[in-house]
Order: C-alpha cells, then sequence, then structure tokens
C-alpha cells in the first residue's frame, strides 16, 4: 500500500519552515494526521515537534566544527552521512499509514536540488522499494521576486532545474505573497505565475539605454558591477533564461499566503492531486451517532 509525502524545498529565506508550521496546523484542523519531517540539519526552532528529526542523527554545527568544513559542504556531509544511515530515515516510516501526509522540511541550500545527485538518490530510495512513498516537491519561491524581474527568471530557472533533476512531480509556489499585497495588478501577477518572457522587455527598471547600447560596443571591464549587473550583455543573458524557460514550459506558480486557510487549501488541493492521495483512500463509515439522528428523524 502507497504512503504519501510531500518534499518542501527552495532557496533560503522562501518560507519552507513557516508553510509547514501552516500546513500542518490546516491539517490538524481539517482532522487530518500528518507525519513531520525535519531534513536540515541546521534547523533550530520549530513551531511543531518533528517526528523525526535528522538532528538526531547529525548536526551542521557539529560537521562544520569537527570536519572542518563550511556550511555548505557540511550540508553535503550530511547527506551522505544519512544517505549512509538510511535506516534512520526509513524505518520509521515503514510505520506510517496512508491516511498520513508525510511532510518533509528541506534544507535552503539549492545546490542540494540543482547541482548534486544526493537528493536525486534520496527521493528513489523514499519513492521505490518497501516505502513506496508516492511524493511530489512543493518548491518555494519568494513573491517579492517579482519586483526585480531578472531576479523573479533566475529563481524560477532554479525551480525548473529542480524539476529536471528530481524527476518527480513538482508544485511551484510564491510564497509571502501578503508582502507583495496591492504591489502588482492582478493582470499583470497572472504573467508571473505562468512565466512571461515578455515581462523582461516591459521592465522599466532594466531596459538598456542608448547610450549603454553604445558603450557596450566598446571595451568594458568585466570585473566592474556596471558590467556584470547591467548593460547590454546581462540583458541578453536575462532574456536567453526567460526564453529558456518558455521553451520548456514547465514552470507555473500557486499563489501562497501562508495565513490564510483558502489559500493553503488550494496549495494542498494541488499536492493531493500530483500524489493522488484521494482516489486511495477508502470511504469512511457514517458515524454511529449520525446513523442514529437519522433513523429519529
Amino acid at each position: 500500500m502507497s504512503k504519501y509525502g510531500t518534499l518542501v524545498m527552495g532557496p533560503a529565506g522562501a518560507g519552507k519552515s513557516t508553510f509547514c508550521a501552516s500546513l500542518i496546523q490546516h491539517l490538524q484542523n481539517n482532522k487530518r494526521p500528518c507525519f513531520y519531517v525535519n531534513l536540515d540539519p541546521a534547523a533550530e526552532e520549530f513551531a511543531f515537534d518533528p517526528d523525526l528529526d535528522i538532528k538526531d542523527l547529525i548536526s551542521l554545527e557539529d560537521v562544520m566544527e569537527e570536519m572542518s568544513l563550511g556550511p555548505n559542504g557540511g550540508l553535503i556531509y550530511c547527506f551522505e552521512f544519512l544517505m549512509e544511515n538510511l535506516d534512520f530515515l526509513t524505518d520509521p516510516l515503514e510505520e506510517v499509514t496512508d491516511e498520513y501526509l508525510i511532510v518533509f522540511d528541506m534544507p535552503g541550500q539549492i545546490e542540494l536540488y540543482t547541482h548534486v545527485p544526493i537528493l536525486p538518490d534520496l527521493v528513489k530510495t523514499l519513492m521505490r522499494g518497501s516505502l513506496n512513498i508516492n511524493m511530489c516537491a512543493a518548491y518555494l519561491l519568494e513573491a517579492t521576486f517579482i519586483v526585480d524581474r531578472p531576479k523573479f527568471f533566475s529563481g524560477t530557472l532554479s525551480a525548473m532545474s529542480a524539476m529536471l533533476m528530481l524527476e518527480m512531480p513538482h508544485v511551484n509556489i510564491l510564497s509571502k505573497m501578503d508582502l507583495v499585497k496591492g504591489q502588482v495588478a492582478k493582470r499583470e501577477l497572472s504573467r508571473f505565475l505562468d512565466p512571461d518572457p515578455a515581462l523582461l522587455e516591459e521592465d522599466p527598471t532594466r531596459k538598456v539605454k542608448d547610450g549603454d547600447a553604445e558603450e557596450a560596443k566598446g571595451y568594458q571591464d568585466p570585473g566592474s558591477t556596471k558590467s556584470v549587473m547591467s548593460g547590454a550583455s546581462f540583458d541578453r543573458l536575462n532574456k536567453a533564461v526567460a526564453q529558456l524557460i518558455d521553451d520548456f514550459s514547465m514552470v507555473s506558480f500557486l499563489k501562497l499566503d501562508a495565513q490564510d486557510e483558502d489559500s493553503l487549501g488550494a496549495v494542498l488541493s494541488y499536492i493531493d492531486d500530483a500524489i493522488q492521495f484521494h482516489e486511495a483512500q477508502e470511504p469512511k463509515e457514517p458515524k454511529d451517532e449520525f446513523l442514529d439522528t437519522s433513523m429519529a428523524e
């Protein structure tokens, strides 16, 4: 019998832990069981105590101190250690029934999702074999990225890279929508939810001026901030990234306000559809008191 879960991931500061806490609270409000797994070895505070915490196996702080590694190298070491001791993760998950939604709270270093094969190997282990977890990734991108359009397309490219790397169903989410409320018109916001490359052409803050275009024809110091972050070359790079995203046509976003029950419910419905949660649930028998009331009427 299948189990069901979601990997909550995305860049640092995207609101993953906040989303996990709000999602768990939403599930509890709807009398639905969940199993919370923290896979961030650097996490320190939780709104809900994890049912399974990687820090009981290994912590990033200890690895950095004992192995003299930086945060990124230490994180990769933690996951390599986890892969060598998978029983720590798989044994408790064996006991989880199909009524539960398993919520995996992941670290914020996107190298895990886009550069190294550790996480794809972990996903394959969880989705196959005796565990057989139907999973999808919930990839969060902060909604404030839409204020800086090149930054938004860079974040969208990281989401697409994770989709290609992990080869699993994805639900991409623009989190913290409350922070941009009133800043973007609804019609324009829809162009971010289904990324439109033309947004870069129309960006009033990034248009290349005639003087910059003329200057670009001559020599420019490649190390200068102006050359790297502005000008014709930077503009062409952003357009190429946006066009690549459009060519693949893989990424679209859902809106999320973690404080809004309706918003959480909508995102959860997409996750449930991706993992086919409701299709496998057995019909529930009506409660005895409900039957007694019906007969009395």
